[in-house]
C-alpha cells in the first residue's frame, strides 16, 4: 500500500470558518502575535493569553470539517495516509483521518507550565489559578514561537517514507515545518494545493491553484487516473 504524506496549514481549515493564523500585518485576530503566541507574552500577561485561546477554543467547537477534510480521510481506503498539520484544530480527526501529527500543538488539549509532555484533553476555558494535580498552572497545549517543536523528529521520519507528498493551504515559509519537504525521497510525486501558490508545476511537482475543497477534489481525480 502506497504511503501518502499530507502537510496541511491554515488554508486547509479556512473554509470551515477558522481564520488563517495571522494576517499580512502580523496580527492574529487583532492581537500582536508576540503578545499571544510567545512564552514571553504569557509571562507578561497570562490572563490575556488564556482569554485569547479560550475564545479560539470556543470558536473551534462551533465549526465543522469541510469537504477537503473528508476527502483526505477517504484516501485511507486505498492508501496508508499520514497527515502532518501546522493547524491546532481537530478537524482532520473529526473528518475521520486516523493518523494525524500536530506540529504546533492542539487547541483542545492543555498542559502545565512545567512539563510540555503532560498534556490532556480539555474543552472548557482555562483560567489563571487552574492547576494540574501537581499544582502547576495550566496553559494551552500550543507550541509558541521560540519553543521546541516536540513532534518535528517524528514528522521527519514520516516524510522519509513517503511515496507521494501533498501540501495543502500552507506557503511552506514557516520553519521548521517548511523544511519537511526536503526529507521526502527524491523524485516522488509532489502535489501543492493553494489558491495563491508561490511556485509553478515542474518535473515531479504538480501545482493546483485552488482552495482546499476544490483542489483536493481535483487531486483525487489525478490520483485515480495515475492508478
Amino acid at each position: 500500500m502506497k504511503h501518502i504524506v499530507v502537510l496541511t496549514g491554515a488554508g486547509m481549515s479556512a473554509e470551515s470558518g477558522i481564520k488563517t493564523f495571522r494576517d499580512a500585518d502580523g496580527l492574529w485576530e487583532g492581537h500582536d502575535v508576540m503578545q499571544v503566541a510567545t512564552p514571553e507574552g504569557f509571562q507578561d500577561n497570562p490572563e490575556l493569553v488564556l482569554d485569547f485561546y479560550n475564545q479560539r477554543r470556543r470558536q473551534l467547537l462551533t465549526v465543522n470539517p469541510n469537504a477537503a477534510h473528508y476527502d483526505l480521510a477517504s484516501l485511507e481506503k486505498d492508501y496508508k495516509v499520514s497527515i502532518i498539520t501546522q493547524n491546532v484544530d481537530d478537524l482532520h480527526e473529526r473528518a475521520g483521518s486516523s493518523n494525524v501529527i500536530h506540529l504546533h500543538g492542539e487547541l483542545l488539549k492543555v498542559r502545565n507550565v512545567v512539563d510540555e509532555l503532560s498534556y490532556f484533553e480539555h474543552q472548557g476555558d482555562i483560567k489563571l489559578g487552574d492547576t494540574c494535580p501537581e499544582g502547576h498552572q495550566l496553559r494551552p497545549h500550543i507550541v509558541w514561537f521560540g519553543e521546541m517543536v516536540p513532534m518535528m523528529e517524528t514528522a521527519m521520519e514520516i516524510c522519509a517514507t513517503a511515496d507521494v507528498l501533498i501540501i495543502i493551504g500552507t506557503s511552506m515559509q514557516v520553519y521548521p515545518a517548511a523544511s519537511l519537504m526536503h526529507y521526502v525521497p527524491e523524485g516522488i510525486p509532489i502535489f501543492f494545493i493553494d489558491p495563491k501558490p508561490a511556485m509553478n508545476s515542474r518535473g515531479n511537482l504538480t501545482v493546483i491553484p485552488e482552495t482546499a475543497t476544490k483542489g483536493v477534489k481535483q487531486l483525487l481525480e489525478l490520483l485515480k487516473n495515475k492508478n
